[in-house]
């Protein structure tokens, strides 16, 4: 799955992670529902978006120099626990909107004491990955440790998917084809 995503091109990544959910909202329109269309537009974004940041970060880290040491691990923890809590809180969601005509809110006041903290942690974890990837990303480009100031755009660029990956991923595309930049211009 990591190699379809390092030699997908820009406008695949769109489709999979625009088109598809905007092809779940046409359906809605057509009045099928949202609340049973909502946790399957929502675990396919979760799926390609994570999956394109997996495969980048992960896959990629073979290109990166030998001297250079990446916390592979901890971004692997960081990783998991907002695609964990995205996946539980899509499918709790879904389970709670579709009652709301029956029992409306009730509960919900416990709720939010567990879901707030959590959703905090799961937003520093998702900058932290988009960080990683940032990282990994340029790293692999110029060969060398970076500091922020060097990927501050592909961070941003990651950050804002829709725009980015029109930029981010023929870069992959080309690091992933040409193994690194360092090993080529060896081999002239």
């Amino acid at each position: 799955m990591i190699k379809f995503y390092l030699k997908a091109k820009h406008w695949q990544l769109f489709l999979l992670m625009l088109g598809i959910p905007l092809f779940f909202e046409f359906l809605v329109i057509l009045d099928i529902g949202i609340f049973n269309v909502f946790p399957i537009i929502m675990l396919l974004f979760i799926g390609v978006l994570f999956g394109w940041f997996w495969s980048i970060a992960i896959g990629l880290q073979k290109y990166v120099p030998q001297e250079i040491r990446m916390k592979v691990k901890k971004f692997k923890v960081f990783f998991f626990i907002p695609l964990i809590y995205m996946v539980f809180l899509t499918i709790y969601m879904s389970g709670i909107f579709s009652e709301i005509g029956i029992n409306g809110f009730s509960k919900s006041g416990w709720i939010v004491a567990i879901i707030l903290p959590l959703h905090l942690f799961s937003m520093f974890s998702i900058f932290y990955s988009i960080y990683f990837v940032a990282r990994t990303l340029k790293t692999v480009e110029l060969q060398r440790k970076v500091g922020f100031g060097d990927y501050v755009g592909e961070f941003f660029m990651i950050w804002f998917y829709f725009i980015g990956m029109w930029i981010i991923q023929p870069k992959v595309n080309k690091l992933y084809r040409n193994g690194n930049t360092t090993a080529n211009k060896e081999l002239k």
